[in-house]
């Protein structure tokens, strides 16, 4: 059996930090994810998918994504139910991530150095949770086995191309 999930796509908000009763840190944010075709209309549609991490992994994707950055997740899919105050039942489908891509610097959204040019660092990758990651700390730089490893140029993605 397989449940694994790779997306990309843009934050439609800032994500929400929290932390249990227990002291875990859990973040909670949206992926706004194209669809590959256009609607009768011409225009393009875009699946909100909410994306569920935790711990460490929490912290650092609250600390540096912000809305509209273009971020890769891969995770698994988690269906969840709960009863609400009238006593029905509502199931919630959504990513439990553990890798974290962070597509674009703050530097490129900010409008800076947009060109490609030689002061842009490279986007960091954030993992966490899980599948032998022991020894890295969840930090992990590009290799040749990363799906969404790039050559550190920036991704030329204008503010219409986002679907919010």
């Amino acid at each position: 059996m397989l449940n694994r999930v790779i997306l990309i796509g843009r934050l439609t908000r800032d994500p929400e930090l929290r932390y249990t009763p227990a002291g875990v840190a859990v973040t909670q944010f949206t992926l706004a994810v194209d669809r590959p075709f256009t609607s009768q209309g011409g225009e393009r549609e875009a699946d909100f998918i909410p994306v569920v991490t935790w711990r460490q992994l929490a912290e650092t994707c609250a600390n540096y994504l912000r809305k509209g950055r273009l971020t890769a997740v891969e995770g698994r899919i988690q269906v969840r139910n709960y009863e609400n105050n009238e006593g029905k039942r509502v199931y919630v489908t959504e990513v439990i991530a553990d890798n974290v891509r962070f597509l674009e610097s703050s530097q490129s959204r900010e409008g800076g150095n947009a060109s490609g040019g030689g002061n842009m660092p490279e986007p960091p990758s954030y993992g966490g949770g899980g599948r032998g990651n022991s020894g890295n700390s969840g930090f992990s730089r590009n290799n040749n086995q990363d799906p969404f490893s790039g050559d550190g140029k920036p991704i030329d993605i204008s503010d219409d191309d986002l679907p919010f």
